[in-house]
């Protein structure tokens, strides 16, 4: 299962010591996993990556493999995703702002131009502190 998924042992371990896969053991004592089971570790790995502890993933899991659950359930992890979705996408926008007002002080660095901004004191460097330190401060590639 390990080399299949790209999860560590241990970790399998770990998902079965919380309940959220099982394995039949062999007379050798390996564990025999469902084809099944494949797609439900990659849920489990992506659900961890995303910060979701065990407990919740236990609630969460049913709803990712089709079995009869709680649809109430269902909405409300559903909104819960949704909301982490947005989260990301807050910060990726954060970060591709933080990213062009770095882009736009080297540039201003790099230009030949106002000796303030190349001294770090003009317009550039108050727009990257601006953005780096105001939350929701326009800059000065802001358009």
């Amino acid at each position: 299962m390990s080399a299949r998924t790209g999860v560590s042992p241990r970790s399998l371990r770990y998902y079965e010591q919380q309940g959220l896969i099982t394995a039949d053991r062999r007379d050798n004592g390996y564990r025999d996993y469902t084809d099944d089971a494949v797609v439900t570790v990659l849920t489990i790995r992506s659900l961890y990556d995303l910060g979701f502890p065990s407990e919740l993933i236990r609630v969460v899991l049913p709803c990712t493999t089709g079995e009869a659950v709680d649809q109430a359930v269902c909405r409300s992890v559903v909104d819960r995703v949704t909301g982490i979705r947005d989260d990301i996408a807050e910060r990726v926008t954060h970060l591709a702002r933080t990213r062009d007002t770095l882009t736009y002080f080297l540039s201003e660095q790099a230009a030949p131009g106002d000796a303030a901004d190349r001294q770090g004191t003009g317009p550039a460097r108050q727009a990257f502190l601006r953005q780096r330190f105001v939350p929701g401060a326009a800059t000065a590639t802001d358009d």
